[in-house]
């Protein structure tokens, strides 16, 4: 079996320097349960902690002992030590941020009218990428505060993690300088400027296009762009204040994956591209893995189950084929982390043994924080499962 390095979730969460944690991967394999019971074990062990999180379901609020998750970090109760340690969690309203942004940015009279404005409010709800630039904004946000010494961020789902790489830099060029200028001459535009923007690959406009006028889609575009104009050259700021963020020493990236080939195909492709844009990885977390419980092969355990005999004997036999079938999903999966590995030899790795209940509160998330840290006193252990 491979096991390479091992990755120590304590040391990294323990040390000062570890501002930002970012949890990423594709979908569905434990990003939002994995960042919740990191920032908690965080919190636990002395530190100020805020988690934000992308995931709508209510199920994340109800473990960590909150009615609701909203926009603005809330303080988890019954978390950390009398003399320190904190927790609060949040989640990402995009069109809030967006507005929070442009209300930061510009007197009260002219945020109103951007606010109102029908081309914003397509911009802020409908633009692709919005939604990953928003939760780079709401981390800026956080860690600019100085309230919490340690921010944990779960990624947007999305079909590809690199998204959330890209997204700053994406609103950052699609708010830049020329955008603007043919925005602001609506008259010299006309419709040769609305085959532009579509012929550009904006799909937000061939979708503003198909239900409103192009003349009225000019005009509000032209409004948003008088009212918006100095704020234009903040968006470029922000955006790679934030990337610059993304790459320092005290961001740490966390590739969570399950063993399965899709999900660890895109864990190595993301772990390829942070390495080529020289930003932080910690390790990769490997959710929902079934380590074998006994030093008996399958073969021996099928052979065992046609032999035995006795009383009880359907029952051992059925018992030792769910150990043969299990020594081979966990070979399975060992293959593919060797493949992984052999790719990736210096990446660390923990591995996240699964079972079936839900993670339903606090103490389902601290056993999962104790498996993370490599802690697995009972043999049958939790995975971090959504």
């Amino acid at each position: 079996m491979t096991r390479g390095t091992e990755l120590d979730v304590d040391t990294l969460i323990d040390d000062p320097g570890t501002r930002v944690v970012v949890c990423c991967g594709s979908g569905g394999v434990g990003k939002t349960t994995t960042s919740a019971a990191l920032a908690l074990r965080a919190a636990e062990r002395g530190r100020t902690v805020v988690v934000l999180t992308i995931d709508p379901a209510r199920r994340l609020a109800q473990a960590l002992g909150l009615d609701e998750l909203s926009n603005e970090p809330s303080t988890v109760p019954d978390v950390g030590r009398p003399d320190d340690g904190r927790l609060s969690a949040m989640m990402l309203d995009m069109r809030r941020t967006f507005d929070e942004m442009v209300e930061g940015h510009a007197p009260p009279d002219r945020a109103q009218k951007i606010i109102e404005n029908p081309f914003y409010q397509t911009i802020s709800t409908s633009f692709s990428g919005t939604q990953e630039y928003m939760a780079m904004e709401k981390l800026g946000q956080l860690v600019a505060s100085g309230t919490w010494d340690l921010v944990v961020v779960d990624t947007p789902p999305s079909r590809s993690a690199l998204d959330f790489l890209d997204a700053p830099q994406r609103m950052s060029k699609f708010l830049d300088g020329r955008m603007i200028r043919l925005l602001s001459s609506p008259a010299r535009a006309g419709g040769r400027g609305i085959r532009k923007l579509v012929g550009a690959g904006f799909g937000l406009f061939a979708k503003v296009v198909s239900t409103i006028l192009g003349g009225q889609m000019l005009a509000d575009a032209s409004a948003f762009v008088q009212a918006f104009d100095t704020m234009f050259g903040g968006f470029h700021e922000r955006a790679e204040r934030t990337y610059a963020l993304l790459r320092s020493p005290g961001t740490a990236f966390l590739v969570v994956a399950a063993p399965e080939a899709d999900a660890l195909r895109e864990a190595a492709y993301f772990t390829d591209r942070l390495g080529s844009e020289d930003m932080p990885l910690a390790g990769l977390v490997l959710n929902r893995t079934h380590p074998v419980l006994a030093p008996v092969s399958a073969a021996r355990a099928r052979a065992a189950a046609e032999n035995v005999g006795g009383a009880g004997s359907q029952i051992a036999a059925a018992v030792l084929r769910l150990h043969a079938d299990r020594v081979e999903l966990s070979e399975r999966e060992e293959h593919l982390l060797t493949r992984f590995a052999a790719a990736h030899p210096s990446v660390p790795v923990v591995r996240v043994p699964s079972i079936a209940e839900d993670i339903a509160d606090l103490d389902g998330l601290r056993r999962v924080g104790e498996l993370l840290a490599g802690h697995d006193n009972t043999g049958t252990t939790a995975a971090a499962g959504s």
